[in-house]
């Protein structure tokens, strides 16, 4: 994560944000939104747009620095960072992405720039988890928004023994 200096730290929160996916729960109006089908959801085939608009939101700063993107974009060239993107009529309008290992899915950011859209794109998201038996959705840290959909905080030993267990078995995220 970029720091005030343009440096960059790793941080290892205690305890831990994590969505759990047995748990999940998508809020009755937004569940609605995605029975409609307002946004049609795609896997990676926008990955550096996502990050880009991840790290470009009006109005707040970016732990996105340049290059923290090349390195993402780097690890979706080996198969290991993957995006999650809601379109609308042809335009990218939201998104999120990540880290895949193992059965680990670290989420690191989302966007939107329609109501709804980056929400949608994390329904889809652990849609995607649950069905290739995916066991950890890590969040670093837990958010009001990422609350309502059952983000708890774990403490760093349990979460530990999770993701030992996670990324030693294989799991296909693609």
């Amino acid at each position: 994560m970029a720091l005030e200096k343009g440096e960059i730290g790793w941080f290892s929160p205690d305890p831990r944000g994590v969505l759990p996916l047995d748990s999940f729960r998508v809020p009755a109006r937004l569940g609605r939104v995605v029975r409609q089908g307002r946004f049609e959801i795609r896997i990676d085939t926008a990955f550096e747009a996502v990050i880009r608009s991840c790290a470009a939101r009006p109005g707040e700063g970016t732990w996105i620095l340049d290059e923290i993107l090349e390195s993402y974009v780097n690890l979706h060239r080996l198969g290991l960072a993957h995006s999650v993107e809601a379109w609308r009529e042809g335009r990218l309008v939201g998104g999120l992405y990540g880290v895949h290992l193992g059965r680990a899915f670290f989420g690191e950011s989302m966007f939107h720039r329609e109501t709804d859209a980056s929400k949608v794109a994390l329904v889809a998201l652990v849609d995607r988890l649950r069905a290739r038996g995916f066991t950890l959705l890590d969040t670093q840290w837990t958010t009001p928004h990422l609350e309502q959909f059952g983000a708890i905080e774990i403490p760093r030993a349990e979460y530990l023994a999770i993701l030992a267990d996670s990324v030693r078995r294989p799991a296909h995220f693609s």
